[in-house]
């Protein structure tokens, strides 16, 4: 095997990792999800979060589908009120190319002391859900995944991959 063969298949697991979306859920346990049937989005919240008015509407447009399709109903009265937020940060990482002539990094490699670097910036997505009645959080779902440039054909596709992820978690199965 090659060397070049060996850095495809190490990409190729590199770039399988970062396509997916990391997801954290937190919850009241004493909240009686099977009770909530309803849901509106809390405008207050989602008018404040500062990203772009088409990634917003991506990501309403996206929640919208997931929650009913998970059989919750969009009303003027409702049970839920669902809030987002989102934080963004842009990671940088390195990793060594230590092929070629010369004494490497280590005693026991031979290489040149090069290292290439690349970014990525990492989005986080923060999916409230709040018991509207009593206006009380019940329900958190944060989805973290790296973005890129993409077309926006491409981002739809992506924030509904990362909305489905996290709504995927809702409503929590107590272990």
């Amino acid at each position: 095997m090659g060397v070049r063969f060996i850095l495809g298949i190490i990409c190729g697991v590199l770039v399988t990792a970062c396509t997916t979306v990391r997801v954290t859920t937190d919850y009241d346990t004493k909240a009686s999800f099977t009770n909530y049937k309803t849901f509106a989005f809390f405008k207050p919240g989602i008018d404040d979060v500062e990203i772009s008015d088409l990634d917003k509407r991506r990501i309403l447009r996206s929640i919208d589908t997931v929650m009913q399709s998970r059989g919750l109903t969009k009303s003027e009265t409702p049970d839920l009120l669902v809030n987002i937020s989102t934080e963004a940060e842009k990671n940088t990482y390195l990793y060594p190319n230590n092929f070629g002539f010369g004494f490497g990094w280590s005693p026991f490699w031979w290489g040149n002391n090069f290292a290439n670097t690349y970014d990525v910036i990492e989005g986080t997505l923060f999916i409230d859900l709040i018991d509207a009645n009593k206006k009380e959080l019940i329900w958190q779902g944060i989805g973290s995944a790296p973005l890129g440039q993409q077309t926006p054909e491409d981002k739809e596709e992506r924030i509904y991959e990362i909305v489905a992820s996290i709504l995927a978690k809702y409503p929590p199965t107590p272990k």
